[in-house]
């Protein structure tokens, strides 16, 4: 086995069937034994065929798809496991075609999974610290491509665009939410909640980031419109690489992210940025992935409202 990574053929032969990979999920989800996912209770739990588990404390039956992104799923568990390789492994994505073709599932059926996997993406807390580079980016089809009366007729053709904000600590984690437009007050709001108080801010020279720079954090810029990219150990280049595969992602794998599913996909690339990067061990990265599923679930209804 590899250092760092595992290939399909290894995956197909530890979780073959939907019992390996219900063993393998119980392990990780329950270090100590059945939890019931209403109480939180370990003693009073009754074992039942098939994986079910009876709480006889809150007369909850369950199984380890209660309380999760697999609840009351008809797709089996290592087709799921499997799905999820699929999402950690592929740089830039996989399309839901290209998934119902893998695992043998519908295209409608693969889109939902997809959507229920980027809804765990977005479980995570973290704060940013020390030195975070900040950009936006600006999401949709490109100028060229456009009917006459939708192209933008001066500036960056950022019109009918949806506005990404992104923060990467340098060496570290990655955070990117979709905001509403890139004026100073969204701006600012996404800097307080995100990152640290007493953290170096790099970057560029764009108006929403001005006065920043005082009593609860440093602000340093580089000047794109002069073609200054980097200036000493200031740049905003680890966050617009991020940028560069996201949009590759979106354009090339999925082709279109209306604005109401944008926040789900942009969670997905930080994901693989984060936890999912290829530094750490497939196996690691889909433990974190897995733990990332717990309370996270969300219905076709809710999807498509």
């Amino acid at each position: 086995m590899d250092k760092v990574t595992i290939s399909t053929f290894q995956l197909f032969k530890m979780f073959p069937d939907q019992e390996a990979a219900r063993v393998y999920l119980e392990a990780r989800l329950w270090p100590k034994g059945a939890t019931c996912p209403t109480c939180a209770s370990r003693k009073r739990i009754t074992t039942r065929k098939g994986g079910y588990y009876r709480c006889n404390a809150c007369k909850l039956d369950f199984t380890v798809r209660t309380g999760t992104i697999f609840g009351r799923s008809h797709i089996p568990l290592h087709k799921w496991l499997y799905a999820m390789y699929l999402l950690l492994t592929a740089r830039k994505g996989i399309s839901s075609l290209q998934l119902s073709k893998e695992i043998g599932i519908r295209q409608a059926s693969a889109w939902f999974l997809l959507h229920r996997l980027r809804e765990a993406c977005g479980n995570d807390l973290s704060v940013l610290h020390g030195i975070v580079e900040v950009d936006e980016a600006y999401i949709g089809g490109k100028e060229k491509n456009k009917h006459a009366n939708r192209k933008a007729l001066v500036g960056h053709g950022i019109r009918d665009k949806s506005t990404v904000i992104g923060m990467r600590e340098r060496g570290g984690r990655t955070i990117a939410k979709p905001i509403e437009n890139a004026n100073a007050a969204n701006l600012r709001t996404a800097i307080h909640t995100y990152i640290s108080t007493g953290s170096t801010l790099h970057t560029d020279e764009h108006m929403g980031y001005h006065g920043l720079n005082g009593v609860l954090y440093t602000h340093k810029t580089v000047n794109h419109n002069k073609k200054e990219w980097v200036r000493g150990t200031v740049h905003t280049n680890s966050i617009e690489s991020v940028w560069a595969v996201m949009k590759r992602g979106l354009h090339g794998v999925y082709h279109h992210a209306s604005v109401k599913h944008l926040g789900r996909y942009v969670n997905e690339f930080t994901f693989r940025l984060n936890d999912g990067t290829v530094k750490r061990h497939t196996l690691d990265r889909l433990a974190s992935f897995i733990t990332a599923t717990v309370g996270r679930r969300i219905t076709y209804a809710e999807l498509i409202a």
